[in-house]
């Protein structure tokens, strides 16, 4: 069983925070990270393995963050680390070519059709940006749209209407970012074709792109209505725009070739992460042969990263990708989320709590209202302070979930049925908390 939570048993957490808000701002590294919607202080993490982690202070945790769903294989995977410290042995970055990165782009493309070639970058910000600029360049227009409350990393233009961090600490935008690069995005409610065509009736003509989550994971878990990445694609092809899916959290995590090959519509241009560094800093973009060769130094389109196609990241990432493709993968991480939220949701019912759940592959979200959940705007129906009483309950028993109701939440290959029975058993004692809460 997992460890519980205990008051005498965050000394070491305490002192660390306190300790880290003197030289990092806020005391974490990224504000996703920040405990200030929840309350308390973040476990500072000493180690992990499988599903499961533990803090400082010797607490352990079943995991449902996976650091942000890279780590789909569990912690500490045994593949993934001897790979790692076999490319050590020949040096940790060099800034120049290797044949490890043509392996990589091989196993990505394989498994996505659409992506004829792609480059490595290191972060999932860093892709969608390259992705935009490229958009850009090859149609000579300067808007992009995007959708409320889907969040394409921390560059300029798209900190508007960005959901999961920026939702969570309740910032409309961010200071430091230039009026003009924010004119330039135009943003529509997720899963709203008519409000799309509008804006593509009014600006069509100065749209570059359109950039999507195909499954947005920062408003919590929110799959698309059927026919509505489909007519992103008729709208992008009358107009001559570029369709971007962002799947940075969903390539290689709910289906073996991402959202677009399971809801069968095919992207111009699509940017990955998490999952292709196999827990490590890695991310690419990619797409048609004609899009990508205008990325430089074969076209004019520039982009740069010294330490793009990292040799410790390409070897783990290589690793998983190879692991991914036994077979029954996809299809247990499926059977783990749908027991996971059909017993949320069954425990959520015989206490009285509302509650809304939501599924796709290894992704899973809840909301702490009826529902539906179809965009942005429903899911900040969600009660705040329900979800509040239940993150602080499942922690105190052992569960980490992510500090945030907008976070989608991750199950890894290595959370069988015991790890599941564990978290539905706090469940219910936190949902009950909840229940008389209310």
């Amino acid at each position: 069983m997992s460890k519980k939570m205990s008051p005498r048993k965050l000394a070491a957490s305490r002192s660390a925070f306190k300790r880290a808000k003197r030289s990092i701002p806020g005391g974490v590294n990224s504000p996703v990270r920040a405990y200030g919607s929840v309350g308390g202080i973040p476990p500072f993490i000493e180690s992990a393995k499988g599903c499961r982690i533990r803090d400082i202070d010797g607490n352990e945790y079943l995991d449902y963050v996976g650091s942000w769903g890279p780590m789909i294989l569990g912690h500490s995977h045994p593949k993934i680390l001897a790979a790692v410290r076999e490319a050590m042995k020949h040096g940790t970055s060099f800034g120049a070519p290797t044949e490890r990165e043509s392996v990589l782009a091989e196993s990505i493309r394989r498994v996505l059709p659409s992506v004829q070639k792609l480059r490595m970058v290191s972060s999932g910000t860093e892709a969608t940006m390259s992705a935009l600029r490229l958009a850009r360049g090859v149609t000579g227009r300067n808007r992009i749209l995007k959708f409320d409350g889907c969040y394409h990393g921390h560059s300029d233009g798209l900190l508007v209407g960005a959901g999961s961090g920026v939702a969570t600490l309740g910032i409309p935008g961010s200071p430091g970012v230039p009026k003009a690069m924010t004119d330039l995005t135009i943003v529509a409610p997720f899963n709203d074709l008519v409000a799309t065509r509008k804006a593509f009736e009014r600006w069509g003509k100065d749209i570059a792109a359109i950039i999507v989550e195909p499954i947005a994971g920062n408003m919590g878990c929110v799959p698309p209505l059927p026919g509505f990445l489909k007519g992103l694609r008729n709208l992008c092809d009358e107009f001559g725009a570029i369709l971007i899916f962002d799947e940075v959290m969903t390539g290689f995590r709910v289906a073996r070739g991402g959202a677009q090959r399971l809801y069968k519509v095919k992207p111009d241009l699509t940017t990955l992460g998490k999952v292709v560094g196999g827990g490590l800093p890695a991310a690419a973009y990619g797409g048609r042969r004609d899009l990508m060769d205008r990325i430089a130094p074969e076209g004019d389109v520039y982009q740069a990263g010294t330490l793009s196609g990292n040799p410790l990241a390409v070897a783990a990432g290589t690793v998983t990708l190879e692991l991914l493709e036994a077979d029954g993968v996809y299809e247990k991480l499926a059977r783990s989320s749908e027991t996971l939220v059909t017993g949320l949701s069954k425990i959520a019912e015989e206490v009285g709590v509302p509650l809304s759940t939501r599924h796709v592959g290894g992704m899973f979200g809840f909301f702490f209202h009826e529902g539906p959940v179809n965009d942005f705007a429903q899911a900040q129906q969600s009660d705040a302070a329900a979800f509040k009483c239940f993150f602080g309950a499942m922690l105190d028993e052992g569960v980490y979930l992510a500090p945030s109701s907008y976070e989608a939440g991750f199950v890894s290959l290595a959370h069988g049925p015991r790890a599941l029975a564990e978290t539905l058993e706090a469940a219910r004692k936190a949902l009950t908390r909840v229940a008389q809460m209310r």
